[in-house]
């Protein structure tokens, strides 16, 4: 009976099939998104005590909901410690623990830490990507296109601190280029295009050179889109004997004759006959 009870709540948990693992997750998806506003509606100064109470009720009975669910997962996972440790066990701790910190530690002098740990709360928001098929597609454009990125940012990096030191030789202290590191700070926000306005060249070389890094900037933002929208076009072909994607942590590599995730232990789909053969 116990083990029936067990299996079932796996299905209905990690599974997205039928019509109760499909009312599972609508249920999940709109507790989130509910918390998550109850988060954001929270900090409202402006906001009524009565409105405040209902918040705070509504915040104890999301925190009880996800309590549920997250006792749940470990129990219907082979392997509940690695479940834990993996990235949706973590957000889904996140999604609690900061409500009940927030009981046990009372007192003016917390105030701060509260505040912080009612901001963290908003980590629930991350449990809707267990839900979104589309993810596992851009986590691995994300993962394929990092070294590319790396070079990129470490390419910019460079371009920013040549230029905010040659704003710093042109420009001076009377022009508000008061030393290299604030030179180099107008560098990256002029090339970025956002433009804050407090530094700005007055000299007519000062000018001509900001004027040739705004257009660079243009050109720069639009490469690390790039590099990560090649990657997503490419059609995925998963490593060779390996099975599919867990569908309760999202981890893809695994071993050929593998039967349940080794990180947190769930049982992996069934790979469809053509995939097999």
């Amino acid at each position: 009976m116990v083990s029936r009870f067990r299996t079932e709540c796996r299905r209905i948990i990690f599974q997205s099939h039928r019509w109760d693992e499909k009312a599972f997750d609508v249920v999940l998806i709109l507790a989130i998104l509910l918390s998550v506003c109850m988060v954001m509606l929270e900090s409202i100064p402006t906001l009524s005590a009565d409105v405040r109470h209902w918040l705070y009720v509504g915040e104890w009975l999301m925190t009880g909901l996800f309590t549920v669910e997250y006792i749940l997962r470990l129990y219907v996972s082979e392997k509940p410690a690695k479940y834990s440790r993996s990235f949706f066990g973590v957000v889904d701790l996140l999604a609690i623990l900061p409500t009940y910190i927030d009981l046990l530690l009372p007192g003016a002098h917390y105030l701060m830490l509260l505040r912080v740990l009612r901001v963290l709360r908003i980590f629930r928001v991350l449990k809707l990507a267990k839900y979104i098929g589309e993810a596992n597609t851009l986590m691995r454009a994300m993962r394929s296109s990092a070294r590319k990125i790396a070079v990129f940012i470490f390419t910019v990096v460079i371009l920013v601190l040549i230029l905010g030191s040659l704003m710093y030789l042109i420009e001076g202290e009377d022009n508000g280029f008061t030393s290299i590191p604030k030179s180099v700070y107008w560098a990256i926000v002029t090339l970025t295009t956002v433009g804050y306005g407090d530094i700005s060249p007055q000299t007519p070389l000062g000018q001509f050179v900001a004027s040739l890094i705004m257009i660079t900037g243009y050109g720069i933002i639009a490469v690390p889109t790039a590099i990560v929208t090649a990657e997503m076009t490419h059609p995925y072909t998963p490593p060779v004997g390996k099975d599919p994607i867990c569908p309760a942590c999202g981890w893809e590599n695994h071993d050929k004759d593998a039967t349940f995730c080794k990180v947190c232990g769930d049982r992996l789909p069934e790979l469809p006959p053509k995939a097999a053969t």
